[in-house]
């Protein structure tokens, strides 16, 4: 007789996780985009990525690097090469000299960011985050045990953002180890002049603080020049971390391809990060960025101007609206819209999508500072943003009911 089979009792494997995984939140930006991903008719604006696709020059330079035989692996900091043509890079656009050694390379800003958070928290160690901000940022802070403090950005009359250097100051307590910016701003476009920078500075110094600094959206500025960085009124042995990828400057959000910039002698660190996480990305990708950033300031130009198009039609449009506040952002490739009402943000994004076949991100996905807002994306056509606009007035236009105040 076969021996009987014993049926492990009932458990819900998902209590026996770590307590931090358990706690991860929930993205109320895929909870609209499932809804809608597979549709053809909406105009997708949720998600933070521009509607281009990789330029053919990098796309080669990739088919060319695996042609020749670059499928191995490499040092987990990256190819030497990258890390000079980053510096070169910085030094083009910023006057800032970074030596190789300082830079590592990683699977997008996001693993950036996580590396970043490893290694500055401790369990319990405190990071301010403005706020409304990008949700990764606290949830990778969570998952390392550190507790994301937020401060809010104060909202002017006109809708645009502003963030006092005392409100942070304010917010700093005995556990406080790292003030986290984004500037430009995802999702607000709110961008930190160099004099607010350099008075964060004098501020981290003087109390031992970190400054992450992350600055994937530095050239998506809308007057004469780009965003200014950190790493142009810092030295090499000041507490700041950059972070960056490649993927909003150059349209390879699918490549998963970035870098962070440390203090000198870190290198160790970040090598020893890279290896126990990634071991390293793809050596053919890694030849692509470098075409990316030595052939790629012309597509770089191409990208802002074609936002800054996008950005005018929507502003324009969504302002004619009744009840309607939106403001053009200084920095990034998104608006937060303020529509008055009773609506909560997550129901009028989903109400958004079914009659309007429009995807917006809502504000509460940003943090609770968030609500009665909405946040969309134009890095996309100039047509594309002029049917956005049809298509949100046709339903904003006639409704009586919005965000909640």
């Amino acid at each position: 007789m076969a021996d009987a089979v014993v049926s492990a009792p009932p458990v819900d494997l998902a209590a026996a996780l770590s307590a931090r995984i358990r706690g991860i939140g929930t993205s109320q930006i895929g909870l609209v985009a499932d809804r809608g991903r597979d549709d053809p008719e909406v105009v997708k604006l949720w998600i933070g990525e521009g509607d281009l696709p990789t330029p053919p020059f990098i796309v080669e330079a990739a088919h060319r690097a695996m042609m020749a035989g670059h499928t191995r692996y490499t040092t987990s900091l990256g190819l030497l090469a990258l890390r000079a043509a980053l510096g070169a890079y910085h030094a083009r656009h910023w006057g800032a000299e970074i030596p190789p050694d300082r830079f590592a390379i990683t699977a997008g800003g996001m693993n950036a960011i996580m590396q970043a958070a490893q290694v500055l928290l401790e369990p319990g160690d405190e990071i301010i985050i403005p706020s409304p901000a990008w949700p990764n940022l606290a949830e990778a802070v969570r998952i390392t045990g550190g507790v994301p403090v937020t401060v809010p950005y104060r909202i002017l009359p006109d809708g645009r953002f502003a963030l006092p250097l005392a409100d942070i100051e304010a917010a700093l307590t005995p556990r406080t180890r790292v003030v986290m910016v984004n500037s430009p701003s995802n999702p607000t476009g709110w961008t930190m002049p160099l004099s607010e920078m350099k008075a964060l500075r004098d501020l981290a110094r003087a109390r031992g603080l970190w400054i992450l600094s992350d600055e994937v959206y530095a050239h998506f500025t809308y007057g004469n020049s780009i965003a200014p960085s950190f790493l142009q009124i810092c030295t090499e042995d000041d507490r700041l971390i950059v972070t960056n990828t490649f993927s909003k400057n150059w349209a390879m959000t699918g490549w998963r391809a970035g870098w962070v910039i440390f203090p000198r002698g870190l290198a160790p660190t970040f090598a020893k990060l890279g290896q126990y996480s990634t071991t390293s990305i793809p050596s053919f990708i890694q030849h692509a960025c470098i075409a990316a950033l030595e052939e790629g300031d012309g597509f770089i130009r191409t990208m802002v101007d074609r936002c800054a198009e996008s950005r005018a039609i929507l502003v324009d449009g969504l302002s004619r609206l009744p009840g309607v506040t939106v403001a053009p952002p200084d920095g990034a490739f998104y608006l937060m819209a303020r529509i008055a009402g009773d609506e909560r943000s997550l129901d009028l994004a989903f109400r958004l999508l079914r009659d309007a076949k429009v995807g917006v991100a809502p504000g509460t996905a940003f943090g609770p500072e968030g609500e009665g807002l909405v946040r969309i994306c134009f890095a996309i056509s100039p047509a594309l943003a002029r049917e956005a606009v049809a298509r949100l007035t046709a339903v904003l236009g006639r409704s009586s009911s919005g965000f909640a105040h």
